[in-house]
C-alpha cells in the first residue's frame, strides 16, 4: 500500500495553540503524565453526565420521531470528525479542535432550537438563556465530578472555544467575574483561537450536510428540490456522471460525501491563503487579526445559499413547526411548574431556590430543564399537567 504523507506526525504551526503554552486551568493543577492539557480536557468532556446527555438531544427532528435522525452526541461526533481533519492539513491542533468539538452543544436544551427559543423567553426578564453560555456554566459549574472545585476545571483555551457566541451584558458579567479570561474578546472585538474559529465552521459544514440527509429520510425536503441548491446540485450531478445507474439514497450519499470533501479542501485552500497574508507568528498574534478561518467567495455564498434553502424548506416546514410549538410549550409549562413549586425538581436544584432571589431561582430553573434529554423533559411535563403533547 502507497504511504501517506499523513502517517508521520505533523508538527504544528507557530499560530497554533500549543498544549505547553496554555493560558492553564482557573484551578492549577499538576500535568498529567501521559496526555497533554488538551488531551486531558477532551477526556473530561467524554466522561462527563452532560456529553452522555447529548444522546438524546436532538436538533431539527426531536427524540421520538425516529432512531436514525442525528442527535447532538452524533452532531458533535461528525463536527470533530470534520474538524481534525481541516486542523491536521492546516497544522493546527487536533486535540484542541477535538476538545471544543465534542463540548460545543453541552448546554443545549432539549428540543433543539425550539427549546432554546422557549427557555430564553421565559428567562428574559431574569438575563434570558444563551446555549454557548450555558454550555460554559456547565463545564465550570454545573458538572459535579471532582471533590475540589465545581465544574470540569478546562483549560483556557477550551473554555474560550465553547464559548462562540455571548451577549455583551454577559460578556462584561464574566469579565467582572474573571479579568482577562473568556469573556473579554467579546469586548474588545479580538477572535478567539483558530482552533476555535475552526470548529465554528466545522459545525456549520457538518449540520448543513447531516440536516440535507435527515430532511431527505424525513421526506420533508426531496432530491428533486435539491436540484435546486447549486452547492449540493454540482455533486449530485458529478456523481451520476460516474455512476448513472445510481439510484436513491446511494446518490444522496455520494453527493453529501462530495460536497462534505469539497467544503473542507475550500476551507484549507481559503484559510492557508488567509494565514499566508497575515502572517501571524503565535496563536496570540492570530487572536488580534480578523477571522483567518474562512471559505472560499464561491464557497461561502454556496453555503449561504444552502442555509437559506433548509431555513424555507425544512426549518420552517409545516410538520416541523408543529412538533416544535409542541415542544415549546412544554418547555413554557415546565418552567412555570417548577417555578412554582421548586420542590418538583431534583434536590440539588431544589435547594437552590431556598432564600434565593428571583433571578437566581429562575436561574437554577434555567439550569434544570437545560440538562434535560428530550423524553426526560416529556414525561416530567406528562407528570406534572397530566398531557402528553408530543405524540
Amino acid at each position: 500500500m502507497e504511504k501517506s504523507p499523513w502517517d508521520a506526525p505533523v508538527p504544528l504551526a507557530v499560530y497554533a495553540s500549543h498544549a505547553a503554552g496554555s493560558r492553564g486551568r482557573r484551578h492549577p493543577e499538576p500535568a498529567a503524565p501521559t496526555r497533554t492539557e488538551f488531551q486531558r480536557d477532551r477526556d473530561r468532556i467524554v466522561h462527563s453526565t452532560a456529553f452522555r446527555r447529548l444522546v438524546y438531544k436532538t436538533q431539527v427532528f426531536l427524540n421520538h420521531e425516529g432512531d436514525l435522525f442525528r442527535t447532538r452526541l452524533t452532531h458533535s461526533l461528525e463536527v470533530a470528525q470534520l474538524g481534525r481533519s481541516i486542523a491536521r492539513a492546516l497544522r493546527l491542533n487536533e486535540d484542541l479542535v477535538e476538545a471544543i468539538a465534542l463540548a460545543h452543544d453541552l448546554g443545549h436544551t432539549p428540543f433543539g432550537h425550539a427549546g432554546q427559543d422557549a427557555l430564553n423567553d421565559c428567562m428574559r426578564a431574569h438575563g434570558g438563556f444563551e446555549h454557548n453560555l450555558q454550555s460554559l456554566r456547565v463545564v465550570d459549574a454545573l458538572e459535579e465530578r471532582y471533590p475540589q472545585y465545581d465544574g470540569l476545571n478546562l483549560t483556557f483555551e477550551t473554555r474560550e472555544g465553547i464559548l462562540k457566541h455571548c451577549a455583551r451584558a454577559n460578556a462584561e458579567k464574566l469579565e467582572a467575574a474573571e479579568p482577562g479570561g473568556v469573556g473579554l474578546r467579546f469586548l474588545d472585538r479580538t477572535q478567539p483561537s483558530l482552533e476555535a474559529q475552526l470548529c465554528n465552521l466545522a459545525d456549520e459544514i457538518a449540520y448543513n450536510a447531516h440536516d440535507i440527509d435527515d430532511g431527505v429520510r424525513s421526506g420533508l425536503i426531496t432530491l428533486e428540490q435539491l436540484e435546486a441548491v447549486p452547492l449540493f446540485d454540482a455533486y449530485r450531478r458529478e456523481t451520476l456522471s460516474e455512476y448513472p445507474g445510481l439510484r436513491g439514497r446511494r446518490v444522496l450519499y455520494e453527493a453529501i460525501r462530495r460536497m462534505l470533501s469539497a467544503q473542507v479542501y475550500d476551507v484549507v485552500d481559503a484559510t492557508r491563503a488567509a494565514l499566508e497574508a497575515a502572517r501571524p507568528g503565535s496563536a496570540d498574534e492570530a487572536r488580534q487579526t480578523g477571522p483567518l478561518l474562512q471559505f472560499g467567495d464561491e464557497m461561502r455564498l454556496r453555503s449561504a445559499s444552502l442555509k437559506r434553502f433548509l431555513l424555507q424548506n425544512l426549518y420552517r416546514h409545516p410538520q416541523v413547526m408543529q412538533t416544535t410549538g409542541q415542544a415549546k410549550l412544554v418547555v413554557r409549562e415546565l418552567f412555570e411548574a417548577y417555578l412554582a413549586e421548586p420542590q418538583q425538581m431534583q434536590a440539588g436544584f431544589a435547594e437552590r431556590t431556598r432564600h434565593a432571589n428571583a433571578d437566581a431561582a429562575a436561574r437554577a430553573v434555567a439550569d434544570y430543564i437545560a440538562g434535560m434529554t428530550d423524553r426526560f423533559a416529556a414525561r416530567e411535563h406528562e407528570r406534572l399537567t397530566g398531557r402528553w403533547l408530543l405524540a
